[in-house]
């Protein structure tokens, strides 16, 4: 199967990489946070998978707020397969520039190409300042965002960010669709919607089964190793699951494969089946496989977000992150933590060297917290 590719049909990819000449600009008069049917959205997308999941219900907001049109986005490659699986988005283009480039003249030449597109408003996600360049190149007449990096000359509606309003990001996301200064209503939970098909494809090529239960474990974090519950925890996990009858799969990017390398090392020489997945699938595969799943216990990364936007039963694992900030936004989820002075961090690596935060998180208190998830599991919630 092929590793890190958008799971999107031929005709979802041609789109995104061809800039078509067939459209006109809406007679309505542009203004921020208001919206006639016939509306062109563009969406500069983050860079990270998990916030990008997180921007879903600003894409439901606008929808609701009288966005008729599908909007299109422009996303890092790797986020591609979470927008192909949004309800209201078209278009998927790949970003001008890798993240932290500049790369001034492909962004200028890509914002020329999007002109004939003729977008009424541009929702620009990510702070950074270039990342503004291209709807002001395009010649968006209304770009919305937060000040960021000081961005007064390229949105022509920059919002202060007020964090004690707005704590969480998935909040401070679907705000935007509003006027500014109105009143702040909890976010929708992020949905995605997994394609069957690609995921029952997958099943077969991978020689999976959902004859038993599936337990789906995520020992990875892109952003650190303070991130990842210890994968001698993740083992004692997957021995408990795997004696209470689940299939026990191991889900990850190829980052991950030796964090899964390891948690295959620490369990005992006869240990039950745990299937390793990490890098045999595509973005897009995993959340569809996620789909697939009983319990999913992960840390906090993008598959965390993936897992609870699918609804599948999860426990998330946080320590030197915060669930104040990026909570897993589904009723079907449970936080394990523990409550240390010194987390949360946000440091990539343990700075006092302990790593108690993760370390003493027990494999018996997120054991408990699993049987408890997957015994009270609710049925998925459309929009």
């Amino acid at each position: 199967m092929p590793l890190l590719r958008n799971a999107l049909s031929p005709r979802r990819r041609r789109e995104g990489r061809t800039l078509s000449s067939d459209s006109t600009r809406a007679g309505s008069a542009p203004d921020a946070g208001r919206h006639a049917g016939n509306d062109r959205v563009l969406l500069i997308a983050p860079s990270w998978v998990g916030d990008a999941i997180l921007s879903e219900p600003l894409v439901a907001t606008l929808r609701s707020n009288g966005v008729a049109r599908a909007i299109d986005v422009v996303a890092p490659p790797w986020c591609g397969p979470v927008y192909a699986r949004m309800r209201g988005v078209g278009r998927i283009v790949d970003a001008p520039a890798a993240h932290g480039e500049f790369a001034l003249r492909a962004r200028y030449v890509f914002g020329r190409a999007l002109r004939e597109h003729r977008y009424t408003h541009a929702y620009v996600l990510p702070n950074t300042w270039k990342s503004a360049l291209v709807p002001y190149i395009a010649r968006v007449p209304v770009r919305i965002g937060y000040v960021g990096e000081a961005r007064y000359g390229l949105l022509t509606d920059a919002r202060t960010l007020d964090r004690k309003v707005l704590p969480q990001l998935v909040s401070r996301y679907a705000a935007l669709a509003n006027p500014p200064h109105a009143s702040t209503s909890p976010a929708l939970a992020p949905r995605l919607v997994p394609n069957a098909a690609n995921r029952d494809a997958a099943m077969q090529a991978l020689a999976l089964s959902r004859v038993q239960p599936v337990a789906i474990l995520c020992p990875g974090a892109e952003f650190g190793p303070a991130k990842r519950w210890p994968v001698q925890h993740f083992a004692q996990l997957a021995q408990r699951l795997a004696s209470d009858g689940y299939a026990v799969w191991i889900l990850g990017s190829p980052n991950d494969r030796p964090v899964a390398e390891a948690l295959l090392a620490a369990l005992p020489a006869h240990r039950p089946r745990v299937v390793d997945l990490t890098g045999r699938t595509d973005l897009g595969t995993a959340i569809d496989l996620m789909s697939a799943a009983s319990l999913v216990v992960s840390n906090d990364s993008g598959l965390m977000h993936a897992a609870a936007a699918v609804n599948a039963p999860l426990v998330a694992l946080f320590g030197s992150s915060s669930p104040a900030y990026t909570p897993p936004a589904s009723p079907g989820a449970r936080i394990a933590k523990i409550d240390i002075a010194c987390s949360p961090c946000f440091k990539r690596e343990c700075p006092l060297g302990h790593f108690r935060c993760m370390r003493e998180l027990s494999p018996e208190l997120v054991y408990n917290l699993a049987r408890e998830t997957a015994a009270t599991s609710l049925p998925v919630i459309s929009r």
